[in-house]
């Protein structure tokens, strides 16, 4: 199969092209040309901007396109339009942010209405969907996945953990240890795109791994680093959140259980991806490979920032030991905007 990846240097769509590579397929990118200069020598490299030229794109054809970089509609119509010779079948990575909100305790699927209007992540991924599917109405699939997680990640969230357990202590721990949470493995996310793009399906499709619980991921952090004398404090959600904690980017994967917009944005039913081929690998493998991924050197090109402003050591230290006199919203760890990918 003849495969566009959009990205491919960075997170997922470096891991796309290595699944892709890996199942014999002939490969080409387009994408800025800012990073990975070293990456996939076989990869053809197309030189393009989501945001302005696409010419590179003009007479050529390709079997399928894999589509992890559009953030907008605009870059959706431009990109089709750009490929003149003929549509070809289009596999766009959108959100979960697409969804409109997540009430508390409420499980969400791909029948969940997405977000109005055109200003913020969520409600722009809603419209790059619109758009793939105005352009090729039978011809795409669109995924939705909830936090992407695993070696390669530029943002730092899922990271915080491993890392921060490793490097022992007391941690401080949101909300109760049984609340559920979600993760995808970018390489289990790369392999389901990959599936989807062979078999030409079409629909959408909730990419999130299986619920566990918040205690069950810390307990695999501190496996993956048995050296460590970690040790859990948990606070409630109220207090955190009076002591002006961040949801999802000072503790990430923390969201209030009750709060009205997002409090069931770990509840994602993924039964339809399942059954189209997706397939999640144990949360500890993934804990593991990502700690040694975040504890080896950075290529040369590492671009820090998309990392997220986690809780600073210092904070944590401060919440722990009881003191809240540098309380504020927008601090250390501060009021961050919610998105799962």
């Amino acid at each position: 199969m003849r495969l566009l990846i959009l990205g491919g240097t960075v997170f997922l769509g470096r891991h796309v092209i290595t699944a892709a590579l890996a199942r014999g397929h002939t490969v080409a990118m387009l994408n800025r040309g800012r990073h990975g200069a070293g990456l996939f020598p076989e990869v053809e490299r197309l030189i393009g901007d989501r945001d302005g030229d696409m010419s590179a794109l003009r007479g050529r054809t390709f079997d399928a396109v894999i589509d992890c970089t559009a953030f907008n509609p605009a870059q959706v119509e431009r990109t089709v339009a750009a490929l003149d010779t003929g549509a070809p079948h289009v596999v766009l990575v959108s959100s979960i942010s697409a969804y409109g909100v997540f009430p508390p305790h409420r499980v969400f699927d791909e029948s969940t209405p997405l977000a109005e209007g055109s200003e913020g992540y969520g409600p722009l991924k809603a419209r790059a969907e619109e758009a793939l599917a105005n352009a090729l109405p039978d011809r795409h699939a669109v995924v939705r996945p909830g936090l992407i997680v695993g070696p390669h990640d530029p943002t730092g969230r899922f990271t915080y953990w491993p890392t921060r357990v490793a490097r022992g202590g007391e941690i401080l721990a949101p909300g109760r240890p049984e609340r559920p949470v979600q993760v995808i493995d970018v390489r289990d996310l790369a392999a389901f795109c990959l599936k989807l793009a062979e078999s030409r399906a079409t629909g959408a499709f909730n990419a999130v791994g299986p619920r566990l619980t918040m205690k069950a991921l810390l307990e695999a952090c501190a496996k993956a680093a048995p050296d460590s004398d970690a040790r859990f404090t948990w606070k409630p959600d109220a207090m955190l959140l009076v002591l002006g904690v961040a949801p999802w980017t000072g503790l990430p994967l923390w969201l209030p259980e009750e709060d009205p917009a997002f409090g069931g944005m770990l509840l994602g039913d993924a039964s339809r991806a399942v059954a189209a081929g997706l397939t999640t690998r144990p949360i500890q493998d993934t804990v593991t490979d990502t700690l040694a991924w975040a504890d080896s050197p950075r290529e040369a090109d590492w671009d820090a920032g998309k990392q997220v402003a986690t809780l600073a050591p210092a904070r944590e230290a401060e919440i722990l030991a009881g003191h809240s006199a540098t309380d504020r919203p927008g601090g250390p760890g501060g009021s961050g905007h919610l998105r799962s990918t």
